[in-house]
């Protein structure tokens, strides 16, 4: 899948923000969300963000860490910034494809929720995690969001993330992997660097983007889902297979947002049908498509892709289904709030999910 064409507009603020990404398209373009001025006038012009250094708790819940210069390279960058990094005991422990045995792993979740850190950050993704979701305790990483630790990861840690919301309703956010964000020798994107320090320090209030060019009528030029739409969702292979357990939200009127990597267009279509059929996507206010990565079409697909799965949702659901969210296994992200009440607007293809500050 091309990638050029996600205009990342940072974050969104939407309001003048003095950040340099911010609402600056890829061609240079500025977006509008005048129409729905959400009551928010200060400006949010240029962030202090040398608001002192955080606690990064690093730690390992899913696949080992086969690439140690990469992690080496992504504490150092972290501390680089003046940020305080606790690497896990067992950060760097390997147990078959796993980091560590599943007490193991379920030990590190605990210690990061017992760290008292600003951020919990993990390694990487891969797999590990559903087959560990009874033994986590939620209430207690209930209760370390609540005393202020972000949550913070992608791809397998969608499992994690949906398991409390559904247990909880517990806030975490969908962002970076510490390796694969953090660690690149070529560096770290700029973008997805400045939603990482809105989180910490306590500046994130929306995430803007502007649409691919679509047909006249895929998505309505105008429409606004007021605060109190619950934004969730994430990989979508992950998030499918939590269908029918107990750690799949029973989310009604929310904002889906979904992304995957190294999945087949039949085989997205295939999870969303699940979804479908088991009435989830109809309860939802809107659908959001990240972005969908390394897959590989064949002559056998005669013209089937991406898009035609997309064309083909919009025909069996009633709601906007939206495309281009910058999220992802890609290196330009945002970050999401996974359980938080959120707006969303579209005016033309000028996209905003806005939840204002979330303490």
């Amino acid at each position: 899948m091309d990638n050029a064409h996600t205009h990342a507009n940072a974050h969104g603020h939407h309001h003048d923000c003095g950040h340099d990404h911010a609402h600056v398209h890829a061609h240079g373009e500025h977006c509008s969300h005048d129409h729905h001025d959400h009551a928010h006038h200060d400006g949010c012009c240029g962030h202090d963000h040398s608001a002192g250094p955080k606690h990064i708790y690093v730690y390992s819940p899913s696949g080992a860490v086969r690439d140690k210069a990469a992690f080496k390279r992504a504490i150092k960058r972290l501390e680089g910034m003046g940020h305080q990094v606790e690497v896990d005991a067992d950060a760097l422990s390997s147990h078959l494809r796993f980091a560590g045995d599943d007490a193991t792993r379920i030990a590190a979740i605990h210690r990061a929720a017992a760290s008292g850190a600003d951020v919990a950050l993990i390694s990487r993704g891969g797999y590990g995690l559903t087959r560990i979701l009874p033994g986590i305790d939620y209430a207690t990483v209930a209760k370390a969001v609540e005393q202020g630790t972000h949550f913070v990861g992608l791809s397998d840690f969608t499992a994690f993330q949906n398991a409390l919301l559904a247990q909880t309703g517990a806030i975490s956010w969908a962002g970076p992997a510490l390796i694969a964000d953090f660690g690149p020798k070529e560096g770290v994107d700029d973008i997805m660097l400045d939603c990482f320090e809105d989180l910490i320090y306590g500046h994130g209030e929306g995430a803007g983007w502007r649409m691919p060019k679509q047909p006249a009528g895929a998505v309505p030029d105008d429409f606004y889902v007021e605060g109190g739409a619950t934004l969730w969702g994430s990989n979508l292979a992950v998030l499918t297979s939590l269908l029918g357990t107990p750690y799949f939200p029973q989310v009604e009127g929310g904002i889906l947002f979904l992304e995957d990597v190294g999945e087949h267009p039949y085989k997205i279509e295939r999870m969303l049908t699940q979804l479908l059929h088991a009435g989830v996507l109809a309860k939802q206010k809107a659908i959001v498509f990240g972005q969908f990565t390394e897959f590989k079409l064949t002559p056998h697909d005669k013209g089937y892709k991406l898009q035609s799965v997309i064309d083909w949702l919009r025909t069996q659901v009633s709601i906007p289904v939206l495309q281009g969210l910058p999220y992802g296994h890609v290196e330009t992200k945002v970050l999401l709030p996974v359980g938080a009440q959120v707006s969303l607007s579209v005016e033309g293809r000028d996209a905003l999910i806005y939840w204002g500050h979330i303490h």
